[in-house]
């Protein structure tokens, strides 16, 4: 799938902060007219909350699939991490000058096929790939940057996977799940406000 520009990913990153202050403030953000074309095409998008400085995560929501258009999957996500992740109370409008936000623009899943699932952590990229699992009425998904920031090594990231959604650590050893990898394009801000970046993963 075609890269975002810079500029692109500034854009989304500007325009979910924007989202999150406008609909804190008690108004429905609208979406933007001035778009760029690229970003009116259907994919998924994650938008990741930070304090600042200590770099807590406030809030992580997105929509994996490409259901929407671009922009309208960053706003959507951006609302929800900010007032419905329920791993935490909503974010106050105050609180947004303390608050690095991220957005991770996502390839859509591909699924990985095994035959044993103990060859799984040699087929996973630390670095390059996010995961998701279905089990049941079980799921769950971790972006690519996860295993990073906790130096996970493959094996961890598969259990703490099973366990983000509702499922014993091991479970992923009995194969009896499906395991998609997607990759992402993250893009967000040195600080609240402040200068926007592409964020490059340490690939292990």
């Amino acid at each position: 799938m075609e890269r975002l520009s810079l500029s692109e990913g500034a854009y989304l990153v500007r325009l979910a902060r924007k989202t999150i202050e406008v609909y804190l403030s008690g108004k429905m953000p609208a979406p933007p007219e001035d778009a760029p074309e690229r970003l009116r095409r259907e994919q998924g998008a994650f938008v990741t909350l930070y304090t600042h400085p200590e770099r807590d995560l406030r809030g992580c929501i997105g929509i994996p699939l490409p259901e929407y258009p671009l922009i309208e999957a960053t706003m959507r996500a951006a609302i929800a991490s900010a007032t419905e992740d329920p791993r935490f109370p909503p974010v106050s409008l105050k609180e947004m000058s303390n608050i690095i936000v991220e957005v991770s623009v996502l390839t859509p899943p591909e699924e990985i096929k095994f035959s044993d699932p103990k060859e799984l952590p040699s087929m996973i990229r630390i670095g390059e790939d996010g995961l998701v699992i279905e089990a049941g009425v079980y799921g769950g998904l971790l972006l690519p940057q996860v295993p990073v920031e906790y130096d996970w090594s493959p094996e961890e990231y598969l259990m703490h996977l099973c366990i983000k959604a509702g499922l014993p650590s091991t479970y992923w050893l009995t194969g009896k799940m499906r395991l998609y990898k997607f990759s992402a394009q993250i893009f967000e801000e040195d600080s609240p406000r402040g200068k926007i970046i592409e964020k490059k993963l340490e690939k292990h």
